[in-house]
């Protein structure tokens, strides 16, 4: 069952989840602040798991929109804990996010690290973290839990069907500097190239979002036996400049990417990218694609854009 209020997303997904799975995929158009149409939902349908991702992501949009950010957000997680409370629901995956680390020196960094925000965006997902954690704190060993700390998740499914497809054009670097390449952009901005980094720009961790999406399955999986909290980094564990990723982008593609460097942006820590340890060890998950195939799912989504479903 998916319940989404599509605000940050297309309806046309339906039609291309059925085309994959074989099947309609049942869908409620709703938003998870409905605390009321939650309780009822999970009367009827009797769910013993939820996967949360009912989530604003976009740091420049948080800024403009605070309140926005923390009654979607916050607000929307209190009340889905309520529901589920209610209707006896103890198993929980959250979609948190690396932003929780701030500026973090160590690197790699570990789920032990301090945690800390300097956006209204990594305020809410701190927020969120420790309602779950004042939750696991009050009620030991009732509830399973899991806090996915996921880093930067870019390309499509293997069918090429469903990627990232936001109704505005993205802000996220790696279907921006698509756009680019499609020439649905003049350039791609580059927030600052004086780090103290190799090439100068930020160096950040991607994944392909199959990768992710196989580390939800087994993190699951993983929860129906052990009760608590768990945070887990999810990501590659390897570092990639935003330089870097445009070149590796044009290497994969033969398109170029025409780039303009701009001053830092508020907020971006010079580098963080995920050990990812801890997620090896309890779920027996580790990351099959590399940044190449990333790179080309990236640009086959964008000149494909799911035109092969009818």
């Amino acid at each position: 069952m998916i319940l989404d209020n599509f605000s940050n997303a297309r309806r046309s997904v339906l039609q291309r989840l059925e085309k994959i799975l074989g099947f309609a995929p049942p869908c409620i158009d709703a938003d998870v602040r409905d605390t009321a149409m939650l309780e009822q939902l999970f009367d009827e349908q009797h769910f013993d798991a939820v996967i949360h991702n009912a989530f604003l992501t976009s740091s420049a949009d948080a800024a403009r929109e605070p309140l926005r950010y923390y009654d979607n957000n916050v607000s929307g997680t209190v009340g889905l804990l309520r529901a589920m409370q209610t209707a006896g629901i103890r198993n929980l995956i959250v979609s948190s996010s690396a932003i929780v680390y701030g500026d973090t020196p160590a690197m790699p960094v570990r789920e032990d690290a301090q945690i800390s925000a300097s956006t209204p965006y990594g305020q809410t997902a701190l927020m969120v973290e420790q309602v779950l954690t004042s939750l696991d704190e009050a009620s030991p060993k009732r509830w399973r839990m899991a806090l996915l700390r996921s880093f930067n998740a870019v390309g499509c499914h293997e069918s090429g069907l469903i990627a990232e497809d936001p109704p505005r054009m993205s802000t996220h670097v790696a279907p921006y500097l698509a756009q680019v390449a499609a020439g649905k952009r003049d350039c791609l901005r580059i927030f600052g190239n004086d780090y103290a980094t190799p090439d100068g720009t930020p160096l950040r961790d991607y994944l392909h979002v199959t990768d992710l999406a196989r580390a939800y399955v087994a993190t699951l999986h993983y929860l129906r036996g052990h009760a608590g909290l768990l945070r887990l980094n999810v990501g590659s564990g390897q570092p990639t400049s935003v330089l870097g990723l445009v070149r590796a982008f044009e290497h994969a593609n033969g398109r170029a990417v025409p780039f303009r460097v701009g001053p830092r942006r508020n907020g971006d820590a010079a580098h963080c990218w995920a050990d990812i340890s801890q997620a090896r060890a309890l779920l027996g998950w580790q990351p099959q694609l590399g940044l190449d195939r990333m790179m080309e799912d990236v640009w086959r989504w964008q000149i494909g854009m799911g035109r092969s479903v009818h």
